[in-house]
């Protein structure tokens, strides 16, 4: 825990195959580092519907975002809408996502990925939840078709970015929050991060793990599985006020704020 103060988790995958076996001591290790709200992040309509009964069953600790993510896109029926919008009717899922553009590994076509974005774009408009977003080297479709969303948004957070100061810049026009993941821990893949880290409003900044992925590279000791899980979350805060040159008391603060804020969570 950092100095008695509490974080949230916007990003972790907790449905994910390698959290089977000890998801209950990973969230008691989680809640004992001092983070102790997480949103458990949907990927894909079935991962969405188990996000969304693990947050239930974690009543004050767990919540959930529902969506498909673009490596699924292909999949995206006509039927999903309904489905996603029943999701996103219950309280506890807090956004729409991870949805979005990813022009990196493009497993799926990439009319079909923005097809299916501006379907959940449009669902989370009907529904008045903002949306959880990824990207990956589909900047400018990706920003166009945000744009031509965003009068209707209530809001939306840029999950795990990795962009440079002109990329952030447009985010943030845009009424995007921006989400930090253990990839500015990395010295060889977060030299652009660290140069946009510190321009980030305090009050749109968040902090994420995207456990089990993105393992901070400068954790010590390393887990032996490679394995990342929330309990490292506040290694990654103390990373990010570095960065920004502040106490991580001030990012503490601020981030959990901005959190409570964009996804409607009560107060710790």
């Amino acid at each position: 825990m950092i100095d008695g103060l509490e974080l949230i988790d916007i990003g972790a995958n907790l449905t994910h195959d390698s959290f089977a076996r000890d998801l209950p001591e990973v969230i008691d290790r989680a809640i004992e580092a001092g983070v102790r709200r997480l949103v458990v992040t949907g990927a894909d309509l079935a991962g969405s519907r188990a996000a969304a009964t693990l947050a239930q069953a974690h009543p004050g600790v767990l919540w959930s975002t529902a969506g498909v993510h673009p490596h699924h896109a292909a999949g995206f029926a006509p039927s999903y809408r309904e489905e996603l919008r029943e999701l996103l009717a219950h309280p506890r899922v807090v956004a729409a996502g991870e949805c979005g553009l990813d022009y990196f590994r493009d497993f799926s076509p990439r009319a079909v990925q923005r097809t299916a974005f501006a379907a959940q774009l449009e669902i989370a408009t009907a529904v008045g939840k903002p949306v959880f977003l990824h990207q990956r080297d589909a900047h400018a479709d990706f920003a166009a078709i945000l744009a031509e969303f965003r009068p209707g948004l209530v809001g939306g957070v840029a999950h795990c970015f990795t962009g440079d100061p002109g990329e952030l810049e447009e985010y943030l026009a845009l009424g995007l929050s921006i989400g930090i993941t253990g990839w500015l821990c990395d010295e060889r893949r977060g030299l652009k991060l660290r140069e946009a880290a510190p321009r980030v409003p305090g009050e749109r900044l968040m902090i994420e793990t995207d456990a089990p992925y993105l393992l901070p590279r400068d954790l010590v000791p390393r887990p032996a599985s490679r394995r990342n899980e929330p309990a490292y979350l506040p290694h990654i805060a103390a990373v990010v006020a570095r960065a920004r040159g502040e106490s991580v008391a001030t990012l503490a603060r601020s981030s959990t704020a901005a959190t409570r804020t964009l996804f409607g969570l009560p107060s710790i």
